[in-house]
């Protein structure tokens, strides 16, 4: 085919679409099924119903092929464990009594069956419930879902493609199942699961679909040569079938890299590849390999996981030389529209200007269909809409909110001194254990407690001028005394104040910080039925006035123990927002470490002698290929430090992390300098802790002894053994008690419950020390 044919058949698609609904219906549906207020039924109509409105939404728009299988109850690989038959034989009873309940304590466990591990999906801040895997898995196919949706979407009229985790993938993401040894590599079950997948495509076959996808993330990762032979194995066995679809092959996040001459040898049909950010180096790649000849290429030029518009002749010059690299070339997102908001048409209280800025999914979705067009008809074609993106790129660059000369000046000023404190840990430790005090195994919790409905009332009743902004205080004022008061009935060691105050542990601050914008209907999920607002990083960062020292003061005027000052650190600030991508990440680290600088000094100059700075997201922004990793870890590393040095030594800086795997930057936690980090570490059973003890980590530290994602209350003799299992590994002296995460989502009853089980743990490992501390 002809590069003129290959463009005249463009086609506009994506590989999938946010879930949640114009106004979170799912959410509502899903916990309303858990709460008993909605039945099975109504819960699986609303959802039919979501998924029949993006559809209609997505070939409206001008989509000439709509995906299935993206949306999901819960998670997409949770959906493919299912379909997969790999269920862990702790829930096997309650899927076989009942699926629906099966499938949902397998991601939020029950009070007497832990759920599956949760973390970060590769480098977003979606996570996956990750597959446990054996020697003794048997696979069995069940499509039934799979095909349900493929037949929704043709019974509309619509050219659907099914979409599928891919088995590479599913088996890389995989971990070994709890009395499995260690060491084993779920890899060695690709000869047993290969079969199921030829079953499930054969089933999408006769249900109707014509191309099936399957996704490939993990590929753009480092790959040892087993797993890449793995990856040929895969696709060589799955092409030489004869009962499937055609089959696209699609990776996303980064450059396919060494997997690439893998999967465009592989006899397949199409390949789907990223062409943004580092994606873009698969644009040479591709021509070193001779490009995908008699292949379709599906190229995803627009970003699907930032919320800036696309720069639209660059991406016709991208597609243009891809023309002659391929049979036939579509235009597509770099990756599922899952992680952007869906319409930024809803919002009405950004500037009018500033939103010709942005493109959350029905934005970048017409942006696709442009592209498309204009590749398949002519630039003449586009011309109007070229011309109206040119305008608002131009706009923007020229915008005085992306440009504040103070703030780079004082950026452009900072020293590698002004990133080191003042004296060493171990000395610091000396001078902090004097000022504070503090028992063996010291209990506290990572921030957050629960947020009510009266408290979420009370911020809407002041958004809608129901109540004046004293009556609003007052509120949470009320709140914070009664945190304080459970934490000292309770016998916590170091307080919190509960953070009632704050929506988001990053908008909160996005809201009180120049350069940043808040949106209203801007949700994307990260898990489950928890969705976030990330912020808009638009422009130049500094800090107006104190954000936290208020409440933060008051909460310790309420008590004699010490309660901890609690802000988001840089990095997270930047990872869980949608960032400006117009300078490099590192410029913008180092302007709001600086922001938050002012604030740790404010807080400590108030009499705060804690203050922790939360860097959750450190190893989700880990970038997905070990020969970027110095450069990222080297200004991450260094924000954290630009917002912590300016304090004394007997000042206690803390941090945490949850919800990743830490084993590959325990020396960059090491890098942070903080006197304490808490962790997640109840689902994987103190796996941290003895990552840390095997790096020589030197500094305290509390791996978590209660999973906050499960509704279910840890018992004390629980917790004391996880306790117990991180001593293992943290000598005492060193070892923090606390939860995993923050308590937001919990529940008042579950938190109080759990939480006087773990200082009950606290006290019983204490006594077993032979501690004197009670």
């Amino acid at each position: 085919m002809t590069s003129r044919t290959a463009a005249a058949t463009a086609r506009a698609t994506v590989y999938g679409y946010p879930r949640q609904g114009r106004n979170r219906e799912l959410k509502k549906a899903v916990e309303g099924y858990w709460k008993g207020r909605v039945d099975a039924d109504t819960l699986r109509a609303t959802a039919a119903e979501l998924r029949r409105s993006n559809w209609q939404e997505l070939a409206g728009a001008g989509l000439t092929e709509v995906p299935t299988g993206d949306f999901s109850f819960y998670d997409h690989v949770l959906d493919t464990s299912v379909m997969l038959g790999a269920i862990p034989e702790r829930h096997r009873a309650a899927v076989d009594a009942d699926r629906l309940d099966g499938y949902f304590a397998m991601a939020r466990g029950t009070q007497d069956v832990a759920p599956l591990e949760m973390t970060k999906w590769f480098d977003t801040n979606y996570h996956y419930l990750v597959p446990e895997l054996g020697p003794s898995t048997v696979f069995t196919a069940d499509s039934t879902r799979q095909v349900a949706e493929l037949e929704e979407a043709l019974a509309l009229g619509l050219t659907a493609r099914p979409v599928l985790v891919g088995p590479v993938t599913y088996l890389l993401l995989s971990k070994p199942a709890p009395g499995v040894a260690a060491d084993f590599d779920p890899l060695t079950l690709l000869d047993r699961l290969l079969p199921v997948y030829a079953e499930v495509l054969a089933d999408l076959r006769a249900a109707g679909a014509g191309w099936v996808q399957l996704d490939e993330p993990a590929l753009v990762q480092d790959r040892s040569p087993a797993e890449l032979n793995a990856a040929e194995r895969a696709y060589r066995d799955l092409g030489a079938l004869t009962d499937r679809p055609q089959l696209l092959v699609a990776s996303y996040f980064d450059r396919l890299g060494e997997a690439l001459p893998v999967l465009a040898k592989a006899p397949v049909e199409g390949l789907a590849l990223d062409f943004t950010g580092a994606g873009a180096l698969n644009l040479d790649a591709l021509a070193a390999v001779g490009g995908l000849p008699g292949k379709r290429l599906v190229a995803g030029v627009v970003n699907g996981r930032n919320i800036w518009i696309n720069d639209l002749e660059k991406s016709l010059a991208t597609l243009g030389t891809l023309l002659g690299l391929a049979d036939r070339v579509d235009v597509a997102a770099s990756c599922s529209l899952l992680h952007v908001p869906l319409d930024a048409g809803l919002e009405r209280d950004i500037d009018p200007q500033v939103l010709r800025w942005l493109a959350f999914a029905k934005q970048k979705t017409a942006e696709i269909v442009t592209l498309a067009k204009g590749l398949a008809l002519g630039t003449d074609t586009i011309a109007a809409e070229l011309a109206a993106n040119r305008a608002d790129l131009a706009s923007r660059a020229h915008s005085a909110l992306t440009h504040d000369p103070a703030v780079r000046d004082r950026a452009a000023a900072v020293s590698e001194g002004d990133a080191r404190r003042s004296q060493s840990y171990a000395e610091r430790a000396v001078a902090q254990r004097a000022h504070l005090g503090l028992p063996r195994l010291p209990t506290t919790t990572i921030g957050s407690f629960p947020q009510t409905g009266e408290l979420r009332t009370a911020r809407a009743d002041l958004r809608a001028g129901r109540i004046d902004t004293a009556g609003y205080e007052e509120r949470i004022r009320s709140e914070i005394r009664e945190v304080v008061s459970f934490q000292e009935k309770t016998g916590i060691d170091v307080l919190v104040h509960g953070e009632p105050e704050r929506n988001d542990m990053v908008q909160y601050f996005a809201e009180q910080l120049s350069g940043y914008l808040a949106t209203r209907h801007g949700w994307v999920q990260s898990y489950g039925t928890r969705y976030v607002r990330p912020p808009v990083l638009a422009g130049d960062i500094s800090r107006p006035e104190p954000m936290t020292v208020r409440w933060t003061s008051y909460a310790q005027s309420l008590s004699d123990r010490p309660v901890k000052g609690m802000l988001t650190g840089p990095v997270t600030m930047l990872a869980w927002s949608f960032v400006r991508d117009d300078q490099p990440l590192a410029d913008t680290a180092r302007q709001v470490a600086l922001a938050l600088r002012d604030e740790v000094d404010d807080l400590e100059a108030q009499g705060t002698s804690v203050i922790q700075v939360d860097e959750p997201a450190l190893r989700e922004t880990l970038p997905l290929r070990a020969a970027d990793h110095p450069a990222y870890l080297a200004w991450a590393t260094q924000a954290f430090r630009l917002s912590t040095s300016g304090v004394r030594p007997d000042t206690q800086i803390h941090t945490h992390m949850c919800y990743a795997e830490f084993g590959d930057i325990v020396q960059a936690i090491d890098d942070l300098d903080a006197d304490v980090i808490s962790l997640e570490a109840a689902r994987s059973h103190m796996q941290v802790a003895r990552e840390l003890a095997a790096h020589g980590y030197p500094r305290e530290a509390g791996p978590g002894v209660y999973d906050i994602h499960s509704p279910r209350v840890p018992s004390a003799k629980e917790a004391a053994a996880l306790l117990r299992k991180g001593l293992e590994a943290i000598p005492a002296e060193r070892l923090w008690v606390n939860p995993d995460c923050g308590l937001k989502t919990r529940g008042w009853p579950e938190t109080r419950a759990s939480l006087e089980n773990l200082v009950a743990a606290a006290r019983t490992v204490r006594a077993e020390l032979g501690s004197s501390a009670s």
